[in-house]
């Protein structure tokens, strides 16, 4: 079966690997077909040659692994020991693995859910970054008439502006250096600041400092140092993203003087919150198609990453497809 794999820092390879057998799946597994896939942010630094950053580059390099570093999927399901995912059943979720650029891919079933077959499959992959959103603002509460910054307005950022505004908040403000004039609007930005954060903040007057900052940006130190300096007193700072470093300094003493509150994690329940992305794309129809705005054929996987890899204003999400 087919399989791409990088080969060296920027340089995919397609590269023909063993078939997947039904019999090799273990208990609550999923073999998938695969339709489409996402390119995350968190995919990038792998691909730029740093080892190490997420779960999957941990005991191998990435040269090693087909399929790395991919992990949003769209499949269908060819055979399953999970009672919730039979054969024929088209589902969105993680390829638990990070090996989801593979003709076949193995992932974990709770990790996965179905989605409204009205979805394209280049749509569909969508609802897997939304449900990480979704549940990073479960666990910050509720947003309804609160000022909300959030900090990068790249695929995962403009998510988080949105459903932001759809649930409730008074304002938000998206920070990008990116120019984002053209889409902020549509993803429910009201003030759209073209600046890096530092420059941001050192502008921010007592009466515009938000009630949560979201750190939408991850792979840097200072951004979430930018963050805890922006919160108005008593807010809410979530760090969203794959932390680069084991430590990240922040001032104790913002936190402490000005009652912050420090929040962060990975996604759980997966499952559960694919079917509340699902369910949010239905509510908001006009959300997925003017979120994905490049597609690439699987035998275009280099070009997707190129494109991933540039701060191009009208680009958005990247989808693979088959």
């Amino acid at each position: 079966m087919w399989s791409y794999r990088l080969v060296a820092p920027y340089t995919f390879e397609r590269h023909d690997v063993a078939e997947i057998s039904p019999e090799s799946l273990g208990d609550r597994q999923v073999l998938l077909r695969f339709r489409a896939a996402g390119v995350c942010g968190s995919d990038l630094p792998p691909f730029r040659g740093v080892r190490g950053k997420i779960a999957g580059d941990a005991g191998q390099s990435a040269a090693e692994k087909p399929g790395f570093p991919i992990h949003e999927v769209v499949g269908e399901v060819v055979a399953s020991r999970h009672r919730s995912h039979g054969i024929g059943d088209p589902v969105v979720g993680w390829a638990s693995g990070f090996d989801g650029l593979m003709q076949h891919v193995v992932a974990d079933g709770d990790g996965l859910a179905p989605y409204d077959p009205a979805l394209s499959p280049q749509h569909a992959v969508a609802l897997q970054p939304l449900a990480c959103v979704l549940y990073a603002i479960e666990q910050i509460g509720s947003l309804k008439g609160r000022h909300v910054a959030v900090i990068g307005q790249g695929s995962i950022g403009l998510l988080f502006s949105y459903a932001a505004k759809a649930f409730g908040a008074r304002r938000v403000t998206g920070v990008d250096p990116v120019d984002r004039d053209g889409i902020g609007a549509q993803f429910g930005v009201d003030t759209i600041v073209r600046a890096t954060s530092d420059r941001w903040v050192s502008h921010l007057r007592p009466g515009d400092r938000p009630d949560v900052v979201i750190e939408a940006v991850g792979h840097q130190v200072a951004t979430l140092g930018h963050a805890v300096e922006a919160a108005a007193p008593g807010g809410t700072v979530f760090y969203f993203g794959v932390p680069d470093d084991d430590s990240y300094p922040i001032s104790m003493r913002t936190m402490l003087r000005n009652n912050l509150t420090l929040k962060s994690g990975v996604t759980l329940d997966r499952r559960r919150m694919l079917c509340a992305a699902d369910d949010f794309a239905r509510r908001h129809p006009d959300l997925l198609p003017a979120y994905v705005t490049h597609t690439f054929g699987v035998e275009q996987v280099q070009a997707a990453f190129e494109l991933a890899c540039r701060p191009v204003p009208e680009r958005i999400k990247i989808a693979i497809v088959e």
